[in-house]
């Protein structure tokens, strides 16, 4: 069994609160580099502005800057959406890094009274080029009609991204290499985690792969992650995931697909350290090939290891069944 060292990472968090006041209509915008979001009739645009940063604040430049704010919210309020005033956030994601990258970004609706979660929609901002600013509003749908106008605030709950060049693929245009990889929701019990790694081949040439995907687990900013333990076998952490069993030689034709296994216990164990949470994963399919970064959110514990099922042939999966880049 090979084993290879990697990094242990802890995920500061930051995160920003504003009440709800007013709000407009959506809008998305782009400001040049060093410039603040345009101005627009957004949702409460002008109430006020603040930080209200995700964990990954300032980290996706790499500058490691304590002002590199990725993702602030511009303003909050309501909207009128079928009969009923639904709380609505307006928020911007500046991009202060090298190269165009696609944003994860999770927003919180709370009730101001009770402090009770009213909704956590899950936004995806793609393609922002280097200096340049995004911004988006959300209006969550599946509020409870308990939830009274104006009572309710949002915050931003965490921001992930991923370099462009980088980003998973479920759908859409083939990619330039002739195959998609991405990682599906996951599964979790009894402290043991499961998630999927995919891959398809829609090219037009047969694609080879044998043995396990490459993985390597990166933290909040990127960085690599130390002192983790990478297994090949999801069967080195526990029997029965489906992610055991010899490595195989495949030849996928064009359509077919491959489905690899990432397996890892979230045991603590206050003797043996800080537990380690990584929230991407860096997957090499074959040697050679280009990176996809996923986020799987690892939440490793104090266990130290991560193991990595073989490639496996799959049966071709139904449309929507797993969401690219996350569990």
């Amino acid at each position: 069994m090979r084993r290879t060292l990697l990094p242990a990472a802890s995920l500061p968090a930051a995160v920003g609160l504003l009440l709800l006041t007013a709000c407009g209509t959506e809008h998305q915008g782009a400001a040049a580099p060093g410039a603040g979001p345009s101005a627009a009739q957004d949702c409460g645009a002008g109430a006020g502005t603040g930080p209200a940063t995700g964990a990954d604040t300032g980290s996706a430049a790499g500058s490691g800057s304590p002002d590199g704010e990725e993702v602030v919210i511009v303003g909050t309020g309501t909207r009128p959406v079928a009969g009923r005033a639904l709380p609505c956030a307006t928020y911007s994601v500046t991009n202060r890094g090298t190269e165009p990258r696609t944003y994860t970004v999770t927003l919180q609706f709370l009730s101001t009274e009770t402090g009770t979660g009213l909704a956590m929609p899950k936004e995806t901002v793609r393609d922002v080029a280097p200096g340049r600013t995004v911004r988006r509003t959300v209006t969550p749908d599946d509020i409870s009609p308990d939830a009274a106008a104006g009572q309710a605030h949002a915050k931003v709950l965490t921001v992930r991204s991923v370099p462009v060049v980088e980003e998973p693929s479920r759908g859409g245009a083939c990619p330039s290499t002739g195959v998609r990889v991405y990682a599906d929701d996951g599964d979790a019990a009894m402290g043991l985690r499961v998630v999927g790694l995919h891959l398809e081949n829609c090219g037009t040439r047969p694609y080879r792969i044998e043995g396990h995907p490459r993985v390597e687990l990166l933290d909040e900013a990127h960085e690599r992650v130390e002192g983790v333990s990478i297994l090949e076998g999801g069967d080195a952490i526990a029997t029965g995931t489906g992610a055991d069993g010899a490595p195989e030689r495949l030849v996928l034709a064009p359509g077919e697909h491959a489905r690899a296994g990432l397996v890892w216990r979230n045991t603590v164990d206050g003797v043996t350290g800080d537990p380690v949470n990584a929230p991407y994963a860096r997957v090499w399919a074959r040697p050679g090939a280009a990176p996809v970064t996923v986020i799987p959110e690892f939440d490793l514990g104090t266990t130290g290891k991560l193991g990595v099922g073989p490639w496996k042939r799959a049966e071709k999966e139904r449309a929507g069944a797993a969401r690219p880049g996350g569990r």
